[in-house]
């Protein structure tokens, strides 16, 4: 087991100590002149005497002088894909969009941004477009606009390529994060209110889905300046273990004096509605209805779209009222953040509960005429279907199953490592990862078929949690071994960002990680956070897989980049250049890694 740490020691790192989980193979020498640098003798650097260097933490960014992490004060502000598409767009001069961004790692060989023939055949006669418009694309500037080289005519369309030393000064400056929401681009409060957490029945996988849907969306929200509302709150008459245990930050109350006279004034109204009848308790009377109410009539005479047309007699309980007084507290506590801004209210609700909560939608339009109310829309889970199950299955066996299955397959990879009592939170959050990216990297109106066979968890997974997390660890080992390297004398502490010569990232992965993952990433959350615009329908949807899809992406890619790519070289200086914009570019990937796990609501591992 010690082996994959002592990868890294062998290029300056510190010596190997005894094994400690988790241990990160980190990169062999990547060529023949590394492996003849590594039989040379090795000059240890050192500062120079009265230089005053002081000492950086390059894990955290704080210290003497601009570390890792520091802002880089540029006036050209961060460069966005939207922005840059926008200014090539009008360079040629006409309203439709007919650039696009590549991605693919053979197309970046040659091209990062293509207005296909195709398109360029139907926006000029003949496809020509003129040559002035082509000579002044590599002129184009603008706040979030890229650095653009060159734009020349090839049998595929026009293409255009980055200057890519500047793309990397400009990118690896500023924290890669959420870009702060547009002036009035989100004002106003969501409530989301999630059906599965009401009554007494023990919750299912397919409750689960909602749940963590909701609890993601909320966090994705949050990045954004919006503000949110939970409903319902968590009561204490029953256990809630398996949301603590996935880290799902969800608030809990008893409700109180105030839903109390809620109730009260929703009764009274039903009391005066046309559409409802008041039910005495007696024979042939469902236990604990108050009211019937015709809700097919007011589908109707409002003329509302998208409701099942089985919609009619809906049974009213005392419950019912509760969750409609639940809900209107919550719009009354949303934070107002302008004249013009509303509450909007999302129901996240698996399938099979579907109609239940379109009843209760159309009830409460009834009895609240506002504008809240006209706004409800529905955020509809598609089935979860467990494969060959000896009973149906709770979500709490669904959590102890995954978990057992995790640790089963670290020790099967890690031996008697795994068995150590540090390792229990360890695997406790690799069973979090897979039950997340299991449950939330696949479109939410599509099946989920969870697989309870024990090979369907792996630690080696490319498309699993763990892997993200095993990838995110990875980076935390890396900067690890390189302070420690930097304490004994062995580096010199990372340069500022100014310093740092970025002409020295050659390889067809640097780009990649940055052109496909650090110049989107703020995008990537814009969209994964955006609810589409008011219509007649009541269902929506949203992009909840985005995040889980970016970030198994961003592992299988910075992981190949890794195996193939030598980071922590000799202690040569003609070598530092490299070494250190190769260390800014990944402390920029890991704090991607950090901001797109935490809308998550999971910790990185610091090793594996």
């Amino acid at each position: 087991m010690a082996a994959p740490a002592a990868r890294h020691t062998h290029h300056g790192g510190p010596a190997p100590g005894p094994p400690r989980w988790p241990l990160c193979p980190a990169n062999p020498p990547a060529t023949k002149m590394a492996a003849r640098e590594r039989r040379a003798p090795r000059p240890t650097w050192r500062p120079p005497a009265g230089s005053g260097e002081a000492r950086r933490d390059v894990t955290s960014g704080r210290g003497g002088g601009s570390g890792v992490w520091a802002p880089m004060e540029m006036g050209e502000g961060r460069p966005g894909v939207a922005a840059t598409l926008r200014a090539l767009n009008g360079a040629l001069g006409r309203p439709a969009a007919l650039w696009v961004k590549e991605s693919g790692a053979r197309n970046l060989r040659h091209r990062d941004f293509l207005a296909p023939r195709a398109a360029l055949s139907a926006a000029f006669p003949g496809g020509q477009v003129p040559p002035e418009a082509v000579s002044a694309v590599p002129s184009l500037r603008g706040p979030a606009v890229l650095p653009l080289r060159v734009c020349r005519q090839t049998p595929a369309g026009l293409a255009v390529q980055v200057r890519r030393p500047e793309a990397f000064q400009r990118l690896l400056g500023p924290l890669p994060g959420p870009a702060p929401p547009a002036a009035g681009a989100r004002t106003g409060c969501v409530v989301l209110h999630c059906p599965a957490l009401r009554g007494a029945a023990a919750l299912r996988p397919r409750h689960l889905r909602s749940v963590l849907l909701a609890d993601h969306l909320a966090q994705l929200l949050r990045a954004q300046g919006v503000g949110v509302r939970l409903v319902p709150a968590l009561t204490e008459d029953r256990s809630w273990d398996v949301l603590r245990q996935l880290r799902i930050c969800w608030p809990s109350g008893s409700g109180g004096s105030s839903l109390t006279d809620a109730v009260s004034a929703l009764k009274a109204a039903l009391g005066q509605c046309p559409c409802a009848a008041a039910c005495e308790q007696g024979p042939g009377t469902a236990e604990g209805v108050i009211f019937k109410v015709h809700l097919k009539s007011f589908v109707e005479q409002q003329g509302l779209v998208g409701y099942d047309p089985n919609l009619d007699v809906f049974l009213v309980t005392e419950e019912t009222l509760w969750s409609l007084a639940e809900l209107q507290e919550a719009v009354l506590q949303c934070p107002a953040k302008g004249q013009s801004s509303c509450c909007s209210v999302i129901h996240v609700v698996n399938c099979e509960e579907e109609f239940q909560q379109q009843q209760l939608d159309v009830l409460w339009r009834i009895l609240d005429p506002g504008v809240h109310t006209a706004l409800q829309k529905h955020l509809v889970c598609g089935p979860v279907k467990v494969t060959n199950p000896s009973s149906p299955i709770g979500a709490d066996q669904y959590f102890q199953l995954r978990k057992h299955q995790m640790y089963e397959a670290s020790v099967i990879k890690y031996g008697e490592l795994a068995q150590d009592e540090a390792w229990t939170e360890v695997i406790d959050t690799l069973t979090v990862a897979a039950i997340r990216f299991e449950m939330l990297s696949t479109a939410h109106r599509s099946q989920i078929t969870l697989d309870l066979e024990n090979n369907s968890i792996s630690t080696k997974g490319t498309k699993s949690g763990a892997f993200v997390m095993y990838n995110c660890a990875r980076l935390a080992t890396l900067f690890n071994t390189f302070q420690r390297a930097v304490e004994r004398g062995t580096y010199p502490p990372l340069p500022p960002v100014s310093e740092l010569n970025f002409s020295c990232l050659r390889e067809e992965g640097e780009w990649l990680l940055l052109f496909n993952y650090l110049l989107p990433f703020p995008e990537v959350l814009q969209q994964a956070a955006q609810l589409p615009p008011p219509s007649k329908g009541i269902r929506i949807t949203a992009n909840t897989e985005t995040v889980c899809k970016f970030l198994i992406q961003l592992s299988m890619d910075f992981s190949s980049y890794y195996n193939r790519v030598h980071i922590l070289g000799e202690p040569f200086p003609h070598l530092f250049d490299q070494m250190f914009a190769r260390l800014q570019l990944l402390g920029a990937v890991r704090d991607v890694f950090h901001s797109a796990l935490a809308t998550l609501h999971l910790p990185p591992l610091s090793q594996i």
